[in-house]
């Protein structure tokens, strides 16, 4: 009998051991793949262990004779928290991982936007209109055909006295043709040499008669204007969407030269004699002999091949 009771009392005393075994495995298992995930959450740590935010709750001082206890729950809280912290840590590695996927794509899309602007060959120069690279463009000699340009007498007494004086100073025509008007306004402003005045005129031009003859002349003229205001950026963005925009208009083909000497202008010579080739190619049998000596010339001076 007494080795009975003494055989029950060990296997209660036994009881707990083997539990506390058991839930050691479960913690030493845990806090192994803790280390595993902050290793690689920080691979920059040295495999520095970072002490959980949740901590068990301290245990109440034991009373002499309290069942022996306190380490099981104790083991189970650690196995609590670290369970805890790594589905916290899992949590935040998938967030990383999705952020870093977007970023990606979106890397790659503007990658692929770019790689299609630049092979376009001619496209539109990125270089900012800071300070004028050089004194205006010299146009070539008029070609057969050309409109004739429109004498305006300089302004006298207190018209020479401001800008907006001599704004005022630039007869409107009045001929009941609106666009035409319109157009020959603006070109006015140019031959005044007021250019900032004839680029909003002209635009104007382009906005509110798209689809009248005088439209290819307007915008060819807006990059003009940019082109002797010392702005080539953006006079070859101006010549650039008048070839895109209305390739059969009248002036398209005088946009791509223009869009080659504002290149230029820009030091990139390589470009422009892209544009320089594609002129000729596009409008080879449209032009005069006087543009084709123009894009000879232009050719020779970007050192063309």
């Amino acid at each position: 009998m007494r080795r009975f009771l003494i055989a029950v009392i060990l296997a209660g005393a036994a009881t707990p051991a083997i539990a506390q075994s058991g839930l050691e495995g479960r913690v030493g298992k845990l806090e192994s793949e803790m280390r595993a995930v902050q290793r690689k959450v920080f691979p920059g740590g040295a495999g520095a262990y970072i002490e959980p935010q949740v901590r068990a709750a301290q245990p109440a001082p034991e009373e002499i004779g309290a069942p022996a206890s306190s380490a099981v729950y104790d083991l189970t809280q650690r196995v609590s928290s670290l369970e805890s912290q790594i589905a916290s840590m899992t949590g935040q590695i998938e967030q990383t991982q999705y952020r870093m996927r977007q970023l990606e794509d979106q890397f790659a899309a503007y990658k692929k936007a770019t790689d299609a602007r630049l092979s376009s060959g001619a496209a539109a120069p990125f270089a900012s209109d800071g300070a004028s690279d050089s004194g205006p463009v010299v146009p070539p000699p008029p070609r057969a055909g050309a409109a004739a340009p429109i004498k305006t007498p300089p302004a006298t007494g207190a018209a020479s006295g401001g800008r907006a004086a001599q704004v005022a100073a630039i007869a409107k025509p009045a001929s009941g043709q609106a666009d035409e008007d319109e157009y020959l306004y603006g070109y006015r402003l140019w031959a005044a040499k007021l250019y900032p005045e004839a680029a909003e005129q002209l635009k104007k031009v382009v906005a509110t008669y798209p689809r009248s003859r005088r439209a290819s002349f307007a915008q060819n003229l807006l990059g003009r204007s940019y082109l002797d205001d010392g702005k080539p950026s953006l006079a070859s963005i101006a010549f650039y969407d008048n070839y895109k925009k209305m390739p059969d208009g009248e002036r398209a083909p005088e946009s791509l030269y223009y869009l080659g000497q504002s290149l230029m202008k820009l030091n990139k010579p390589a470009d422009a004699c892209k544009v320089y080739g594609e002129l000729l190619e596009v409008y080879g049998d449209k032009v005069g002999q006087g543009m084709k000596d123009d894009v000879a010339r232009a050719r020779t001076s970007a050192k063309c091949k």
